[in-house]
């Protein structure tokens, strides 16, 4: 027999997923690789420090490290890295974080570097590599950074053993992506964009004839252009180049037939994701040429076959509302990565004319009490200028408390990162952290976010710090309105560009009570002049040109408008942050400390963009909810490291 629930104040209940809890969990299974008779895939340990682990499992279903405690397996081209490894056989090549020089690692012999060592530390980046099918040369991304700021991307062919120096092949465009050389060897596909374009805008897709020495010939563009982005070019085991395109407002798939461009299922739907990271895979050949695909509709994913004689997709039932690197092999059999709602994220293989799924790889760790977990509600809620937004609702849960009858939760609005991304639709544990503690959570997809077609996207083309302010605000509104949540206890919460829409939020509204920034971008000029070349014109389009557009740049930054703030604010930062320097948390401090305003911040040595480290994640983690606590006078059901809250 159930026991009855206890009722307590909102905030105050004990929850098993602990800080703790959260970083003793390895990272999401991610960049799938097959080669024979093995499965390869990255791991991050947050518990070593943030470390990217290659693992791989045998036909004896064996699962080993294939890489030592001292590598970490992480390439920083564009900073956000991707593609950080390649297969050939039993060869592997990787790139390796802290010097991010390639390596060959053969079967018992120790990793050598097949790449110099640069004359600017980290100064020679690789990602993306693809191997010829006589395993001589690879094929992949090169960033260089000089000694100045200048930094340039191009195409290089390097041999496999590192006898010679790399090659260039292709140049000319600010940035390259996804390589891929035909099943005969004899042709290269990949992708280039140029500023102010960032690859979910504008980008091309080229092909080449592929010499035996990695040179290019016969170059030609394919498709693509400054309004049409494409993404994940590949060619079929038959030779016919495919690849993903907006051109319809929907990123559909296309094939390139005798110079034609086909369309395959066309479908308003999503199938492809903004470029953040190299090596993403959201479709995949099946050995007797069918394809199977994922596609985003109302912001879940689902698995789909394509019929390519009636040009439709063929849903797929599968019990997952995540689901990402789709790899196939020679006997039709689909691996992928999938997670739900109450399922942490696992490497999977699917049988799919059978449908039978086995899990080839869960990562280590206790499962959560379903009675622990809330399970999001899809909302629709209106906002600005008639329009509609959306966002997943997360209202508190505990199968050993509740709340009393006269109270309502606290909110949480997050905001996501990107901006141009979208609210995960897996299992995250940050955010059962606060609802298993009595605090509902909305994951706001704000206008912008992707999943819903290109012209949601643009929604926020000239208007970052406007749209997603707003509709965050007008969730929150929705959610008070209909008695969800209490409307005197709201918080915002964000990082990245989630925490720029978290401190505009209360700089511009005076809707919410507290605030929580995760190396957000206060001064939204500095950041246009000061961040990586990846998006360093992100803000053309977000804004406008600068300095052109300097005027709007001033009136988007909380920073030049702090006597608008009225709430306490708590900041986090990494002190070795090159997307968003440590210089703008210290302004937003800085005036914080001025205006008499309570405040809290920490700062991390050792964390770049997005905190890694099993310590800094726990000591965040505690040091908001302990922050929360004190501004809405909740008791916390387990002691935890006081944070120093200045004007308090």
């Amino acid at each position: 027999m159930m026991s009855p629930q206890e009722i307590a104040p909102y905030g105050s209940w004990r929850s098993p997923i602990t800080p703790t809890f959260i970083t003793s969990l390895s990272g999401t299974p991610i960049e799938i690789q097959l080669s024979g008779d093995y499965i390869y895939w990255l791991e991050m340990r947050p518990q070593e420090a943030g470390r990217y682990v290659l693992m791989r499992r045998a036909a004896d279903n064996s699962i080993d490290d294939m890489t030592e405690s001292d590598l970490n397996v992480r390439t920083r081209v564009h900073e956000y890295g991707g593609g950080s490894y390649a297969v050939h056989g039993e060869v592997i090549f990787f790139s390796n974080f802290s010097d991010q020089r390639l390596y060959r690692l053969e079967p018992d012999r120790p990793p050598v570097p097949i790449t110099p060592e640069p004359d600017v530390p980290v100064g020679l980046r690789y990602a993306e590599c693809q191997v010829t099918g006589d395993g001589s040369l690879i094929i992949c991304v090169h960033e260089k950074h000089g000694k100045s700021s200048d930094v340039s991307n191009e195409l290089i062919a390097l041999p496999t053993d590192g006898s010679k120096p790399a090659q260039m092949i292709a140049d000319g465009h600010d940035f390259y992506a996804s390589p891929r050389i035909s099943p005969d060897g004899k042709q290269l596909a990949w992708l280039t964009w140029d500023h102010p374009q960032m690859p979910w805008d504008g980008t091309e897709l080229w092909a080449a004839t592929l010499q035996s020495d990695g040179t290019l010939s016969e170059i030609r563009k394919v498709a693509g252009g400054p309004e049409e982005s494409i993404f994940q070019p590949e060619w079929s085991p038959d030779g016919h180049l495919h690849f993903i395109s907006d051109r319809t407002g929907w990123w559909n798939l296309y094939k390139e037939r005798a110079s034609e461009v086909i369309p395959l299922a066309p479908i308003e739907a999503d199938l492809g994701v903004p470029q953040w990271q190299f090596g993403l895979s959201r479709y995949a050949f099946l050995a007797d040429g069918r394809i199977v695909c994922v596609y985003n509709l109302d912001g879940l994913h689902h698995l789909g076959l394509i019929d390519r004689e009636e040009g439709t997709i063929k849903s797929l039932e599968v019990p997952f509302t995540a689901i990402l690197y789709l790899r196939s092999n020679e006997d039709n059999s689909l691996y992928f990565v999938g997670g739900n709602f109450h399922q942490f994220p696992a490497l999977l293989r699917m049988d799919v004319d059978t449908q039978e799924i086995e899990t080839v790889y869960r990562p280590p760790g206790e499962l959560i009490d379903p009675g622990y977990l809330s399970v999001p509600e899809s909302i629709e809620f209106p906002t600005e200028d008639g329009l509609s937004a959306y966002a997943l609702f997360y209202p508190p849960a505990n199968q050993d408390y509740s709340g009393s009858p006269d109270e309502l939760p606290p909110l949480i609005v997050f905001s996501h990162g990107g901006p141009t991304a979208a609210a995960r639709t897996f299992l995250q544990t940050i955010i059962q952290y606060w609802t298993s503690r009595g605090i509902a959570l909305v994951d706001v997809n704000y206008g912008g976010s992707t999943g819903y077609g290109r012209v949601y996207r643009e929604r926020l083309r000239g208007k970052w710090g406007v749209v997603d302010t707003a509709d965050c605000v007008a969730a929150a509104k929705y959610l008070v309105e209909s008695s969800r949540v209490d409307g005197e206890k709201l918080a915002i919460r964000g990082g990245s560009a989630g925490g720029y829409t978290t401190l505009a939020v209360l700089t511009f509204y005076d809707l919410f009570s507290a605030g929580a920034s995760y190396y957000g971008v206060a001064d939204a000029e500095a950041l246009a002049l000061d961040t990586h070349k990846f998006e360093s014109r992100y803000l053309d389009s977000l804004i406008g040109p600068y300095p052109e557009a300097k005027d709007l740049y001033h009136a988007r930054s909380p920073i030049h408008f702090t006597e608008n703030l009225s709430c306490p604010v708590i900041i986090f930062q990494g002190l070795e942050d090159l997307v968003v320097p440590p210089s703008q948390a210290e302004i937003m401090v800085n005036a914080l400390k001025a205006k008499g305003l309570p405040y809290a911040y920490l700062a991390f040595e050792g964390e770049q963009h997005g905190f890694r480290r099993a310590e800094t994640i726990q000591r965040c983690l505690e040091a908001e909810l302990y922050f929360y606590s004190r501004i809405y006078g909740f008791e916390l059901a387990d002691p935890v490291e006081p944070v120093v809250i200045e004007n308090l």
